[in-house]
């Protein structure tokens, strides 16, 4: 496997976790904490699936052939609860993930230097994977530490838990030892936390 054949996996797999991450801190909130704000200048954590929804949308459809930023996208209606529910935002931000995946999952190893454009500035497209991935990252970060505040002394770590670092490591290597150690960087720490408890 090439250097860029092994980004390209690595990425798509980034992607991945980060997704997953966001769903399993959200599955643990009630709809009243999904839609609340903590006070007047943060967003719900409604309003951040909603805006990574459509910035998911936004960026990844027609990647060679149309602008990342649309025409069509209102990003500030983003941060505005217009009818929407949680069934509805969830579609949209299912929708945008499986969007990016169509988007990036088939391309080959010369389709990676090709160039795109968001918002008139040309990228290639590995920058612009590492341009969304930390987007993603910021917002997903948000949503976990959200719903970890909403959900308190009811939160179900979704990392290594607290003074289990040196349990953590000696669970890795027995599942390195054992040959079944998951690639997937997040899994692993999720699998120990839930075996601890």
């Amino acid at each position: 496997m090439s250097l860029i054949e092994n980004y390209h996996s690595d990425a798509l797999q980034a992607f991945r976790s980060y997704k997953k991450l966001a769903e399993r801190a959200l599955e643990q909130v009630s709809d009243e904490e999904f839609f609340g704000q903590i006070d007047v200048e943060s967003n719900s954590l409604a309003l951040i699936v909603k805006h990574v929804a459509g910035n998911l949308r936004s960026r990844w459809k027609d990647l060679f052939t149309t602008d990342g930023e649309k025409p069509d996208r209102n990003r500030d209606t983003e941060f505005e609860l217009i009818g929407d529910t949680r069934e509805s935002l969830m579609k949209a931000w299912e929708d945008g993930w499986q969007t990016l995946f169509d988007s990036l999952e088939p391309l080959e190893e010369a389709d990676l230097s090709r160039t795109v454009t968001i918002r008139g500035e040309p990228h290639t497209v590995i920058e612009a994977m590492n341009r969304q991935m930390t987007h993603y990252a910021y917002h997903i970060g948000q949503i976990v530490f959200l719903a970890k505040h909403l959900r308190a002394a009811g939160w179900k770590t979704l990392s290594v838990p607290k003074n289990r670092s040196q349990q953590f490591n000696e669970f890795l290597a027995e599942k390195q030892a054992s040959g079944t150690v998951r690639s997937d960087r997040m899994e692993s720490a999720i699998e120990f936390s839930q075996d601890e408890g």
